[in-house]
């Protein structure tokens, strides 16, 4: 019972990040979707973290540094922005 439980909460959390993914702008939406679905439950946790933290950004940030026109001055999401566009391709 606790596993199905757990299941759940699973399901539920990353029901809530698939719609966190959806942004303002095509282009991080191409970015973030494939990401959450294909290598989200690869993070451990403090990654996961880092990436929910990252979907609390502003989407003109959000877009400059994964663009490169900006750098993020947070080195865990700096990170998270480098992990991420090694790992989609657009």
């Amino acid at each position: 019972m606790e596993k199905l439980q757990q299941d759940a909460d699973t399901l539920k959390n990353k029901n809530r990040l698939r719609w966190a993914c959806r942004r303002g702008m095509l282009e991080l939406d191409v970015l973030f979707m494939p990401f959450v679905e294909e290598a989200y439950d690869d993070l451990d946790a403090q990654q996961q973290e880092a990436f929910r933290r990252l979907l609390t950004c502003d989407d003109p940030d959000l877009f400059a540094w994964f663009m490169g026109h900006q750098k993020c001055e947070d080195p865990e999401l700096a990170g998270m922005v480098a992990y991420i566009l090694s790992r989609v391709k657009v």
